[in-house]
């Protein structure tokens, strides 16, 4: 065989023997895992739970329609859907370097220069002349670069890792971008039944005014009793604006989550929240036949109706307020690794920075470079016959690094400091999680608790209001007892709904924590969870 042929074949051999990634750098990172929850529920269900869509448990078909509308046009899923097309560009960027490349080119041109003489044969002899030359040439040339070291292997294994944090990034913001939804519907829900107790409350302390008026008139009260109820009314009407300005700035933000402006949801929303139940359905027919209680008082000091009493309470929906909740999610602290899209993301981090230090220490070893060139030109000259033929080039380089002043040493500790960050980072953000999970197992134990103790006192309060009626129908109380028993019962409804709002965004919060509202598809479904100890 033509020993032109022996050197290329040889080092072809060559590097398919030690192409084998010597500067690969492990990047499994060991994480201290507890085995149990410190504070979930002792009966945890042992019922599957289906993540993706933990909101359908509430059973509120306006959240479910909130929450698709979010996924269809949140900016921030649309800003994470186009870094993953970049990423997943410059992965083929990466990859592009493990192979040949191939060029064509064509060139040609026509030159005189004064330079070039050429003595022609003439009947007077040589004649000196300057001719033209045309040429034209074409042809292919490839190159490639023998990743000997595994260096180029390694800067694609680094984009793919990029890549797929960029998934992981989409995931982490759905699943925040369906916490916030939920949790800023809820939120108005409670705020909208708060306000419907407080404009009630106003409703009943007004009457109370009233009343004081006319037995002031009868002489039964005296003007320090007025004007403590004066105090309290408006003190009672101070906190209207506050529940309003929250109620429209939780609309304003599920405006933005959900990529529309703010005027679109306000007529939508504006009346979605529910105003309790029994409760204040016992209101009307209190007022409507409470000018005929008064059977012991002077008629003088009997209260007139003030206007018609329904319409002096605040009309509001009638359903009742989102009682259904989603199943607790029974996921171990293990589970996290691959549940968990920041986490997902973490780990994707330290397999890029692992890659990139692996690809730096491979700047210490020596390239091969094969390029081989082929073609066709063809040169005339005046005066002289055209000239064409074939053409060929092959070569091969070989570089190794000798002196740069530390750069390679400096770029390799710069890539090691790397890995040593997003790995400390992969440890806090496992710790953060954990955080987030108990801190929401707290607070829904805590909200669980505030609700059945207010529960508890809201039938008190009911059971007192009823008696304290029972004596002012028998002449036995007055009716300013009455009002007052009714108006505490809706100071036990407002910290009620302040409690089940409190108890629906710790659920919210819980399934936030456990990554909730994505799926792991079967090609993600490789967490290594070795490195859990």
């Amino acid at each position: 065989m033509n020993n032109r042929y022996l050197t290329p074949l040889a080092l072809l051999s060559l590097a398919s023997l030690i192409a084998c990634t010597p500067t690969r750098v492990s990047d499994q990172v060991a994480l201290n895992s507890p085995e149990s929850w410190q504070h979930a529920p002792n009966a945890q269900t042992a019922e599957t739970v289906d993540l993706k869509t933990w909101w359908q448990g509430f059973n509120d078909p306006l959240l479910n329609e909130l929450i698709d509308k979010a996924l269809a046009a949140n900016h921030d899923l649309k800003i994470a859907t186009a870094r993953i097309r970049e990423a997943n560009a410059m992965v083929t960027v990466a990859e592009a370097a493990l192979y040949p490349s191939l060029d064509f080119s064509l060139s040609g041109g026509r030159e005189k220069r004064i330079d070039q003489i050429v003595g022609v044969p003439s009947g007077q002899g040589i004649k000196l002349i300057t001719p033209t030359a045309d040429a034209v040439s074409g042809g292919l040339a490839a190159r490639w670069e023998i990743d000997l070291f595994g260096g180029r292997h390694l800067e694609a294994e680094a984009a793919a890792a990029q890549a797929e944090g960029s998934k992981e990034g989409l995931h982490a913001t759905q699943v925040g971008l369906l916490a916030q939804v939920a949790t800023n519907y809820l939120e108005l829900r409670g705020v909208q039944q708060r306000t419907g107790i407080l404009q009630n409350n106003i409703a009943l302390q007004r009457e109370r005014l009233r009343t004081l008026q006319a037995f002031i008139k009868a002489g039964l009260a005296n003007e320090a009793d007025l004007v403590r109820q004066q105090t309290l009314l408006q003190g009672t009407e101070a906190t209207l604006p506050g529940l309003t300005n929250v109620e429209q700035m939780l609309i304003h933000r599920l405006g933005v989550l959900l990529g529309e402006p703010p005027e679109n949801l306000g007529n939508r929303l504006a009346a979605v929240g529910p105003l309790p139940n029994e409760a204040l359905n016992k209101l009307i027919p209190f007022m409507v036949r409470q000018a005929h209680h008064e059977r012991n008082q002077p008629l003088a000091v009997r209260p007139e109706p003030f206007g018609d009493a329904q319409e002096s309470l605040v009309e509001g929906p009638t359903q009742g307020s989102p009682r259904n909740l989603p199943t607790m999610p029974n996921l171990l602290p293990a589970d996290l690794l691959a549940q968990r899209p920041d986490l997902r993301l973490a780990q994707a981090e330290v397999s890029a920075a692992a890659a990139s230090l692996g690809s730096a220490r491979a700047d210490l070893y020596p390239k091969l470079v094969l390029s081989a060139s082929g073609g066709v030109g063809a040169l005339a000259v005046g005066g002289f016959p055209s000239l064409a033929d074939s053409v060929y080039a092959l070569g091969s380089g070989l570089s190794a690094p000798i002196f740069n002043a530390g750069r390679i040493r400096a770029h390799i500790a710069a890539a090691d400091a790397r890995l040593d960050q997003v790995a400390a980072n992969y440890e806090k953000t496992f710790l953060l999680a954990l955080e987030d999970v108990e801190n929401a197992f707290v607070a829904h134990r805590s909200a669980t608790d505030s609700l059945s103790r207010l529960t508890e006192a809201e039938a008190s309060a009911e059971k007192a209001y009823r008696l304290v009626d029972a004596l002012y129908q028998r002449g036995a109380n007055n009716y300013l007892a009455v009002l007052d028993a009714q108006r505490s019962k809706l100071a036990v409804s407002d910290e009620r709904a302040k409690a089940e709002t409190a108890v629906s965004v710790a659920m919210a919060s819980l399934y936030r924590a456990f990554g909730g509202g994505w799926t792991i598809s079967s090609s993600d479904s490789g967490i290594d969870k070795a490195s859990i100890r």
